[in-house]
């Protein structure tokens, strides 16, 4: 995880947005504990009140669990569940406005699939 912060929303979202994202990346997997409170904290120099309102989230989202004593692990399930709301998500609310700059723009499918084609020969990712 990076240790930049933006302050275009709260610190804990961004915090759960990257815990989130190393869930969809597969960097955090069904069974792994997610590193500490105080270690996140001491890392990233934050307040723990921060990373557990963070942490806090993602166990009510049902993506991780609490384990007394133990900390906190990835739920069974939690990749799948992420990618079927992420899905949706974009489907929603960033597939439209792709879609209406592709329209605007007069691209069509084979010049989208021959472009992506293009970037993976060069080894940039689509």
């Amino acid at each position: 995880m990076s240790a930049e912060w933006n302050d275009n929303s709260p610190i804990y979202r961004q915090l759960k947005a990257r815990v989130v994202g190393m869930m969809l990346d597969g960097v955090l997997q069904s069974g792994d504990a997610l590193p500490s409170v105080r270690q996140v904290a001491a890392d990233y120099q934050l307040n723990p009140i921060t990373v557990s309102r963070a942490y806090q989230e993602l166990v009510d989202d049902a993506l991780v669990e609490k384990r007394r004593g133990l900390g906190m692990y990835v739920l069974e399930g939690a990749r799948d569940k992420l990618l079927a709301s992420e899905r949706e998500r974009f489907m929603r609310e960033e597939w439209p406005a792709m879609l209406e700059r592709i329209t605007q723009l007069g691209l069509n499918l084979e010049q989208l699939l021959q472009a992506s084609r293009d970037s993976d020969a060069h080894g940039e990712s689509a």
